[in-house]
């Protein structure tokens, strides 16, 4: 007897993605991106990343070895905007338009702290032995807004404030909310399964640790509005109430 097969479900999905617009000549923007990664460890690591090269004057051997010299160094191109047709082919990552903008920001000189943008100097201690790293950390006293993108792969994250609908705090270590968290948190996304999530008001969209992640649907009813913990364990993320 044969079955009906099942029809194939298509969802739509909004995602946050890291938008990198190059500028001519390639060479000299790819140094300013290895000083980036160097200064900022991880910078790219797991990030959705849409390419931006409205308004170049390229052609299709130039995005070509733009796009694999990115690759060479772990940037994962998603997807190209702003380029015109002939510029493209099956080999290349697909055309993307019509990106909801979010804040702009340009990465800190070196040994500058800048709030606002997410990125921070690892801090260093002094012990018998020597200098060593300390776990680096960034407090954030305003509010996460929508469409804003907070990224800190060095280390913890904590935000005074709230994390609005449509926001994403991203961390390579834990994630402390004070207020309401109705965005995503995503910690430990350097590969720290130590990581936990901390919120005084849970409302949200999406968490998670080291690439294992809960959405708002898979939460626990009576978990919605409460102080919540958040941890790995067996690969499942956990659970509970604070206080």
């Amino acid at each position: 007897m044969l079955t009906k097969p099942r029809p194939i479900r298509l969802k739509g999905r909004s995602f946050l993605a890291l938008s990198l617009a190059p500028e001519l000549p390639f060479e000299d923007w790819l140094a300013g991106l290895d000083d980036l990664a160097a200064r900022s460890a991880g910078f790219f690591l797991r990030r959705p990343v849409v390419l931006d090269v409205d308004g170049l004057d390229i052609d299709r051997a130039d995005l070509r070895t733009l796009v694999a010299e990115l690759g060479r160094r772990n940037v994962r191109v998603m997807g190209i905007e702003g380029a015109r047709p002939s510029l493209l082919g099956p080999d290349m990552p697909p055309p993307m338009s019509d990106g909801r903008p979010a804040s702009d920001f340009e990465p800190p000189a070196e040994g500058e702290v800048d709030e606002a943008q997410a990125l921070a100097a690892v801090e260093t201690v002094a012990t018998a032995s020597g200098s060593v790293p300390a776990t680096a950390s960034l407090v954030v006293t305003e509010p996460v807004r929508s469409g804003q993108s907070l990224f800190f792969p060095e280390g913890d994250v904590t935000i005074v404030g709230s994390v609005a609908s449509g926001a994403e705090v991203v961390a390579g270590g834990s994630i402390h909310v004070y207020g309401t968290l109705r965005g995503r948190a995503l910690a430990g996304t350097a590969g720290n399964n130590a990581a936990r999530i901390f919120c005084s008001k849970l409302e949200a969209e999406l968490v998670a640790i080291d690439g294992f992640y809960l959405t708002a649907e898979d939460m626990e009813p009576d978990l919605r509005g409460r102080a919540v913990q958040i941890w790995l364990e067996s690969q499942a993320l956990k659970t509970g109430i604070l206080g």
